[in-house]
């Protein structure tokens, strides 16, 4: 009986997978264990891509302002600003007249 519940949750994990990974035990098995891999591991490579998508966007936007990020990020740690890239970043986007005023006090 613990045998037969441990397949079914296991081919219900594996639910939508594609041909015989959703239906056979043991092909089941191996593509739920894989998944939980990508899983946890894409968890963590999403974390880095928006941070890389953050300083992409802060970039462009200073430089239209005429500086660079890495001057930026210079100037802001040397007067103990702390704002993280991604409030910097949605206040490029969303408010540029505030972050051009931001920008010049920093400076």
């Amino acid at each position: 009986m613990a045998a037969s519940k441990r397949r079914k949750n296991l081919l219900e994990d594996a639910k939508g997978f594609r041909w015989r990974r959703s239906t056979n035990f043991r092909a089941a098995k191996e593509a739920v264990i894989k998944a939980g891999s990508y899983a946890f591991r894409d968890r963590r490579a999403k974390k880095r891509v928006m941070r890389k998508l953050w300083i992409t966007r802060l970039n462009i936007a200073l430089r239209e302002l005429g500086l660079k990020y890495s001057q930026f990020i210079k100037t802001m740690s040397d007067k103990n600003i702390e704002l993280d890239r991604k409030v910097l970043s949605q206040m490029a986007i969303s408010e540029p007249k505030v972050f051009a005023k931001f920008i010049e006090s920093v400076k």
